[in-house]
């Protein structure tokens, strides 16, 4: 892209580059796309963004060629970039997101990319392409709200804001580990296909626009012990409200505002946690690709686009895909 907006987004011709000792040179099989980044494009995330850019963090592609020092990994496996490259395990590194797929390093919306053999993965045999394209955020993100920051405890209730990419991986991790989920949203239809994929209860909020004195409800009164709340702003107001005693609200998105809104005087009383989940570190994304396969996940695709409809896959994001929007194939 040679600017900001969807009609700066351009196919353009470049060298394949050269691997460096510890680099891999990955040949990109699929992409899939998360609602960041559309904000990058739009020049709402990263207004100072340097240009020419190319967009995009999650993607799946053989390996094609390997640097003279590389041991982690041989040509002809098939990886994922790790979103976060210098966040391999524990702690996140002091400054999270300065070096960043997509963001603060160039994307994988390309033929060829690089990754530092510390900041690739194998990616889960069972899964094709596409499905594996939508790993690296989404499910990443879900993975370590669930299991990294907490530890599942089956019978607990979680309650899980929309059925995006990241909601329906929540979904069906906490059915795996036999959490108790209630999902929300304003379509009956996504709500039904929601409980298929194993939500115990499912709310319209618009049809009760009080979604969490229903969500306690469920809970005799009790509240849900774990919040994933995906909109921010006074949208938070509510999900304090679901929360029970010693609850704990994991802030993931921003589709509502930049900032979070509730009373201070209940979240004392009933010692609530928050927390802000940043994808993960590599350490964890193994182990949730191990998981994949135990357990046979399969990621939930909206649509699959090819490498020409680009710009329509973006526009996608927009309607609020059930799942994971994903790009295929190459120009």
């Amino acid at each position: 892209m040679g600017g900001f907006g969807l009609s700066r987004l351009e196919p353009a011709e470049g060298k394949i580059p050269e691997p460096g000792p510890r680099d891999l040179l990955v040949r990109i099989k699929a992409v899939s796309l998360n609602y960041k980044d559309r904000m990058i494009v739009d020049g709402v995330l990263i207004p100072d963004l340097a240009f020419p850019f190319v967009p995009t963090s999650d993607a799946v592609g053989e390996v094609v060629a390997v640097g003279s020092e590389v041991s982690r990994f041989r040509v002809g496996q098939r990886v994922l970039g790790q979103v976060i490259a210098d966040w391999l395990d524990g702690d996140a590194p002091p400054v999270l997101h300065k070096h960043t797929l997509g963001s603060s390093l160039p994307g994988t919306l390309s033929d060829y990319v690089l990754f530092h053999e510390d900041a690739a993965v194998i990616a889960p045999p069972s899964l094709s392409d596409a499905e594996a394209s939508t790993l690296p955020i989404a499910a990443l993100t879900a993975w370590f709200a669930l299991v990294e920051a907490t530890k599942p405890i089956p019978g607990e209730t979680i309650l899980i804001q929309g059925t995006g990419g990241v909601s329906l991986f929540a979904l069906q991790f906490a059915a795996a580990f036999g959490l108790r989920a209630i999902v929300t949203s304003s379509s009956d239809e996504k709500l039904e296909r929601a409980r298929e994929l194993g939500a115990w209860q499912a709310i319209n909020y618009r049809a009760q626009p009080a979604w969490d004195e229903a969500a306690r409800d469920m809970t005799d009164g009790a509240g849900v012990r774990h919040v994933l709340e995906m909109v921010g702003g006074d949208n938070a107001r509510r999900s304090l409200n679901a929360l029970g005693a010693d609850g704990r609200l994991s802030v993931i998105g921003l589709l509502g505002g930049m900032e979070l809104s509730f009373p201070i005087i209940p979240f004392l009383q009933n010692r609530i946690v928050v927390q802000g989940i940043s994808i993960g570190h590599r350490r964890a994304f193994e182990r949730m690709n191990e998981a994949i396969e135990t357990l046979a996940i399969k990621p939930v695709i909206d649509k699959i686009y090819g490498f020409d409809e680009v710009p329509q896959a973006f526009e996608h994001l927009e309607t609020g895909p059930f799942g994971k929007i994903v790009i295929a194939g190459s120009r």
